[in-house]
């Protein structure tokens, strides 16, 4: 990787300590620390971050960091949603793990063409070795081939499973937010190698990309707080470009 990148993500993370926490991990500390305890305690959740750190590249962007990530606002998702509709503490606790089970998997297949579909078929045959009922292998397999923005979606059959597909789905996009600019864009232009000027060309189009996640947040705790996330990433984004052209002179 060109050294300037090295320097480019120094002050990147400048920018970002800059930054307040976002609001839904604020307002929802109780479910963060939930879903981080499940994540650590439960075995089939820990049987699984097992399985994937052993199989998942960590090399593009997508890798077990970015995994965990995602696990741990899918499950605060669901667990604010799951309050919200009223479901009982049984339900709401096979809810949590079938997000975190979704949230490990769903980038398994992360460097295949169409990711998302091979993903959802590798996830059905792993989930048939664990303690998860059809319908629960099922939610799952279709939360991951939902996950994707600007893609056609399956409707999940039940309730619980478009909850399921739509927590992925946002905890997913909330990464567009600081994480994006903190670590999958230095990790993508590692692994590609990108030539500098043509990452400073591409740049604008990466931004207005993000711009347009903006709308597309599915739960509803995910719509009220995902533009959130993206604002920020915006505002890192736009701090950085002016960054990259009047203290590096890159244009």
């Amino acid at each position: 990787m060109d050294p300037i990148y090295h320097h480019l993500k120094r002050r990147t993370l400048q920018i970002i300590a800059q930054f307040p926490v976002p609001d839904f991990h604020k307002d929802f500390l109780w479910a963060t620390d939930r879903s981080s305890e499940m994540l650590a305690t439960h075995i089939v959740v820990s049987e699984l971050r097992a399985f994937v750190a052993a199989r998942i590249d960590n090399d593009f962007g997508h890798g077990l960091d970015h995994a965990v990530r995602v696990t741990l606002d899918a499950g605060a998702l669901i667990l604010v949603e799951g309050k919200a509709a009223r479901l009982s503490p049984k339900i709401l606790s096979r809810q949590l793990l079938l997000a975190q089970c979704a949230g490990l998997l769903h980038d398994i297949n992360r460097k295949e063409k169409d990711h998302a579909a091979s993903g959802a078929e590798y996830a059905e045959k792993v989930l048939k070795t664990f303690m998860l009922s059809d319908r629960e292998i099922t939610d799952v397999s279709r939360a991951i081939r939902n996950h994707e923005a600007f893609k056609t979606t399956i409707e999940a059959k039940t309730k619980t499973g478009r909850m399921v597909s739509d927590c992925l789905y946002d905890a997913d996009k909330f990464r567009w937010g600081p994480d994006n600019f903190a670590r999958t864009l230095w990790d993508m232009v590692s692994f590609h190698n990108t030539p500098v000027p043509l990452f400073v060309s591409n740049y604008p189009k990466g931004m207005a990309l993000i711009a347009k996640i903006r709308s597309t947040f599915r739960s509803h705790t995910g719509r009220k707080y995902g533009p959130g996330f993206i604002d920020q990433g915006l505002a890192i984004g736009e701090e950085l470009y002016r960054v990259m052209k009047t203290e590096f002179g890159l244009y």
